[in-house]
């Protein structure tokens, strides 16, 4: 069975309301993405038995008149949810979510079974100018080239997918790893690092801290640490056994190039401490042989973030999986 998000199909998806209230949807616009291209688009007007409120009329020019000929929400709901049950739904902003979810329970509907990913949330973790301010549908659109006519649903989840799609190109990133990805910090290096290593690991009573440009990010090799038994720590201190550098820095061995960690712990080692300096390569060699010698399935290191869910097992060939939920 496919997972939602595997082959690059998804579905894009964006209500107008006719007044202040989330239930009060008048217009649905799906659109279904696969192989990076729309393939199929749903536009219905809906009549949402409620006021229409002049500034939204304003806003997406959809009135009474508009709708008088139109169906109610449950006479499509078996349509929507034929489109976008089981199917990774995206949207720009958690409006069009909650629209949804207040609608159904308006009508007493069943709940529809699909994963969630805010196209807002993705363009502030891919482009830096978006991460705080301006990533509304029309800017973000707009900075892209991506033309369409706004406050139309249909095209503006037309907008969104495309968004979603510009964002995989630009970082690389799938769309099973954007449902992990956005419930992290926008800035990766803000993430705690600090962990409690497994106590039946075979590098327990080792404390790492790392320093400078690794190939990986810094919280997925303290995973890696941590599930073999190091503790990992921020910073350097009387209790660090072990260094990692960055492959790039660890060449950079004239005076001040070396990181303030990396100084510190030879200033360290000076008055008699024993650390040990290592490479990233030669981390990364050292766990894999520290799997190796091993049998034993880890315990789930305790980690320091919040909403995360970390878990490691080491498969039959002796490789370290680590899942995120």
């Amino acid at each position: 069975m496919v997972r939602p998000g595997e082959g690059m199909e998804f579905v894009a998806i964006d209500f107008e309301t006719a007044n202040p209230d989330l239930a009060s949807i008048c217009q649905i616009g799906l659109v279904r993405f696969q192989e990076r291209k729309a393939v199929d688009t749903w536009q219905k007007l809906i009549n949402p038995e409620d006021y229409f409120d002049p500034l939204n009329v304003s806003i997406h020019g959809i009135d009474e008149n508009a709708v008088k000929n139109a169906p109610i929400f449950p006479n499509i709901f078996d349509s929507l949810r034929s489109f976008i049950d089981g199917q990774l739904v995206a949207c720009h902003t958690h409006f069009d979510r909650v629209a949804l979810s207040q609608v159904i329970q308006k009508y007493n509907l069943p709940e529809i079974s699909c994963s969630w990913l805010d196209t807002a949330r993705v363009a502030r973790r891919s482009w830096p100018k978006f991460s705080h301010s301006g990533y509304g549908l029309k800017n973000v659109a707009d900075e892209l080239g991506i033309e369409f006519k706004h406050h139309v649903a249909g095209e503006d989840a037309r907008a969104a997918g495309e968004i979603l799609l510009r964002a995989i190109a630009e970082t690389g990133i799938n769309l099973d790893d954007w449902l992990i990805r956005v419930s992290k910090p926008i800035d990766l290096s803000q993430i705690r690092i600090t962990r409690e290593g497994n106590p039946e690991g075979p590098l327990a009573g080792e404390v790492i801290v790392f320093t400078g440009a690794l190939s990986m990010h810094r919280h997925q090799a303290a995973d890696y640490a941590a599930v073999m038994g190091s503790e990992v720590a921020a910073s350097v201190n009387r209790a660090t056994t072990i260094l990692v550098v960055g492959d790039q820095d660890i060449r950079k061995l004239a005076g001040h190039e070396k990181s303030a960690k990396h100084r510190k712990v030879e200033e360290l080692i000076t008055k008699g401490q024993g650390i040990k300096i290592i490479g990233e390569s030669d981390f990364l060699r050292l766990v894999n042989v520290s799997i190796e010698s091993t049998s034993v399935t880890p315990k789930k290191p305790a980690r320091k973030e919040v909403g995360i869910t970390i878990t490691f097992h080491i498969d039959s060939s002796g490789q370290v999986i680590v899942e995120e939920e």
